[in-house]
């Protein structure tokens, strides 16, 4: 059945998700937000963080790492900055109750912050900053989570994956996304080669006693390791300075578990929206012209093409894993879509 797939409409995909959420407890604005987000990451072919981590979520709802009735509280300690407690709850919807504000204090300010707190995983990173781009801001967002990670010559996980998401605006959208962990690879790379049977890459992580494995399910005992040595383990301890130290949240090293246990991991998540003005107010069309340079010498432009994928999302399939979609059918009690 892992080799089955379903095509289904957007709409159809985004309604099954919300009431599979709604139905092991998340209130319908959390639904509807984390639906619009997995809908998001499939129709940029990130199906690891599209209905495949939805699994995460609905047992994490069912088992309490996720409280479904959670609302977030939202403050502003700073007229540049924007403070939203998710109380256990999820980014995703402490991101979109604070977006708009987010935008008007970016443009009216020249920047502007957001600082999200105890919250689950984030999901697709590079959502995030792909809608500040639409909106023609500079993005950067940052999170940490539930220790995966080491850096070279460490025996035990000390970081998350810490990944980063940085998009910059076009003439017609975004121009530019890259979203990437701190990792040798993200670690739903791991567990999707260990549901295939598949290994992974030398280089990737280690095995429960420190050995360097190409068994997925290994890897899954052990722990990953930082991409470039102690280069990705910088990159890795800077976001994890932004995610947790400016928000307050969790340290990696104290956050419980995203995928056992009862308690939330209680991460952060950063994000700095600017506002190209003065010297930089004819950005969107000097970038578009860098990258196409960049392009035209075979330089590898990450995120080009995004904005075109979301705009067909009301006429465009995607294409899904029945597998996945009969799991959380089952999790939640309802009928799988098809």
């Amino acid at each position: 059945m892992a080799d089955d797939m379903l095509d289904l409409a957007p709409d159809v995909a985004r309604d099954f998700a919300r009431r599979a959420l709604e139905a092991v407890g998340a209130h319908p604005a959390m639904a509807r937000s984390l639906a619009e987000a997995t809908v998001a990451a499939e129709l940029r072919g990130r199906a690891s963080v599209g209905f495949a981590h939805l699994t995460d979520y609905v047992e994490s709802l069912k088992a309490g790492r996720i409280d479904g009735r959670a609302a977030p509280v939202v403050s502003s300690p700073a007229p540049a900055l924007i403070e939203v407690d998710v109380k256990g709850g999820i980014a995703q919807l402490g991101f979109d109750v604070a977006f708009e504000a987010l935008c008007a204090r970016a443009s009216e300010l020249g920047v502007a912050s957001l600082a999200v707190s105890n919250s689950f995983t984030t999901g697709e990173l590079g959502d995030y900053a792909l809608r500040l781009a639409e909106k023609g801001l500079v993005a950067l967002v940052a999170t940490n989570g539930s220790p995966l990670m080491s850096p070279p010559g460490v025996a035990r996980a000390v970081y998350c994956t810490n990944p980063f998401a940085f998009a910059a605006p076009g003439e017609e959208g975004p121009a530019l996304l890259i979203d990437q962990a701190s990792s040798a690879t993200a670690f739903v790379n791991i567990r999707a080669a260990a549901s295939r049977g598949e290994p992974i890459a030398e280089g990737w992580a280690v095995d429960a006693a420190g050995a360097p494995t190409t068994d997925p399910a290994a890897a899954l005992a052990g722990h990953l390791l930082t991409f470039g040595g102690a280069r990705g383990a910088n990159i890795a301890l800077m976001v994890e300075i932004l995610a947790a130290g400016l928000t307050g949240a969790n340290w990696s090293l104290d956050a419980p578990s995203f995928v056992t246990g009862d308690r939330s991991p209680g991460v952060g998540q950063f994000v700095l929206a600017i506002a190209p003005r003065g010297h930089a107010a004819g950005l969107a069309a000097r970038l578009g012209h860098q990258l196409e340079r960049l392009a035209g010498l075979g330089v590898h432009v990450p995120g080009r093409g995004k904005r075109d994928e979301r705009a067909t999302d009301v006429t465009r399939s995607i294409r899904l894993r029945a597998d996945v979609l009969a799991r959380i059918a089952q999790l939640s009690g309802i009928e799988p879509p098809g």
